[in-house]
């Protein structure tokens, strides 16, 4: 079989046909070139208007990649012409394999691009011998193609979270999910965490969209806070229960350091030494050791202890059906926190005070909604960001984000690669 028929088979363009194709050796290696020609009388299409008009002249040939075959890089070989457009003026044509000024194949860009959810950048441009540079190249076509063309109807419940992109916490991001059954990606991307930030989200989503929400679940950062309440008041807005365990934990690991560090000032026996993550694991989750140590620490008095028990019982409030018997439960255990004199205890006690009703109405949207959609979305998010470590710019970021976590639509090839 003629290689030119395969060529028609999976890149057939009705206005070109396929003439010459060759086998090159060069320094760089083995590669096949193949000829484009348009087919005689045909016009050529204006790439301002998009309608088919004179020619005017011919340019150099220009080289275009396309997908490899057997490991051997492939070339279209097409001199453009020029368009003599009334309303335009002289323009270079359009033509069906390549988009604008790329030299990469529309065909060749999602090839890569759709392996580049699989392996790292560098590793796709090792494997199919191409660059990191033109890998992308390849992503960012392909997420601006799918970012024009996404489709955002139906959209219930959405996720607000952030996370550090940069090292020891210099630079932050703002991140929207959809968390609907069914439908779980990265809707939208910023730098920083303030509520300017995430303004410009609702301003890009739109008024009729954000009506339509039902749910939004969120931390307790003040900021975001604040721009949920004035911008999305219909919905229902959920405090995140991970956030609000992960509060806790802090507050307990914080009084453990001070404890230990007033126990060797005083002399005492150092009894909660290596005792952190007895204390902070759920006890089904310890090892045999660690809860041989959490037995010993149990027989003290110490207010490391007392936190831990306090936490411990938190955790029934989640057992709850009913909103009114947590509030209840939650109001109970505020007050006991508050009487027990741990100052960061008496802190949490206050957040969760303030902060009451968002917290219920993760009772109230129990089971149309799961939160712990939020923490696994960012936990990918964070895997990507990883792997852009050493690289200061924004932009590089988001591609890399939208493209593994958007679920971005492709366009219909005749063939798939």
């Amino acid at each position: 079989m003629l290689l030119k028929t395969i060529l028609n088979r999976v890149e057939k363009h009705p206005l070109f046909v396929y003439k010459n194709d060759r086998l090159v050796e060069d320094d760089k290696g083995l590669s096949i070139e193949v000829t484009v020609e348009p087919r005689a009388n045909s016009r050529p299409i204006c790439s301002g208007c998009g309608q088919r008009r004179a020619g005017y002249d011919r340019l150099p040939e220009r080289r275009f990649s396309f997908v490899p075959l057997w490991g051997i890089a492939v070339f279209f070989l097409y001199r453009m012409r020029r368009v003599n457009c009334p309303s335009c003026g002289v323009v270079v044509e359009s033509v069906p394999w390549a988009d604008g000024k790329h030299r990469l194949t529309t065909s060749y860009i999602w090839f890569l691009a759709r392996w580049a959810k699989k392996l790292s950048w560098s590793e796709v441009a090792e494997t199919f011998h191409s660059s990191w540079s033109t890998v992308f190249r390849a992503v960012q076509a392909a997420v601006q193609w799918g970012r024009e063309h996404v489709v955002l109807d139906n959209i219930t419940a959405i996720g607000i979270d952030e996370i550090a992109w940069k090292k020891h916490h210099k630079g932050y991001l703002t991140m929207v999910y959809q968390i609907d059954e069914g439908m779980r990606r990265l809707l939208w991307v910023a730098q920083h965490r303030k509520a300017a930030t995430l303004s410009k989200f609702f301003r890009w989503f739109g008024k009729k969209r954000t009506q339509n929400l039902k749910f939004i679940c969120s931390d307790m950062w003040q900021p975001y806070l604040k721009v949920i309440g004035s911008k999305a008041k219909s919905a229902i807005h959920i405090l995140d229960r991970f956030h609000i365990m992960s509060n806790m934990n802090k507050a307990l690991d914080e009084i453990r350091r001070k404890e230990v560090r007033q126990m060797f000032e005083d002399g005492y026996e150092p009894v909660l030494t290596k005792s952190r993550w007895c204390i902070l694991k759920r006890p089904e989750n310890l090892t045999e050791e660690q809860d041989c140590k959490l037995a010993e620490l149990l027989r003290y008095n110490l207010k490391t202890v007392r936190a831990y028990l306090l936490k411990e019982q938190f955790q029934l409030f989640w057992n709850y059906v009913s909103p009114t018997w947590a509030g209840k439960f939650l109001d109970r255990w505020c007050n006991r926190a508050m009487r027990s004199r741990i100052a960061p205890m008496k802190k949490v006690a206050r957040s969760l005070r303030e902060h009451r009703e968002p917290i219920l109405n993760w009772f109230r949207a129990k089971g149309a909604v799961s939160t712990g959609a939020v923490e696994g979305l960012n936990t990918k998010a964070k895997l990507t960001t990883r792997k852009a470590f050493g690289y200061s710019s924004y932009e590089m970021i988001e591609i890399a984000l939208y493209h593994t976590l958007g679920d971005l639509p492709e366009p219909e090839f005749t063939h798939r690669f």
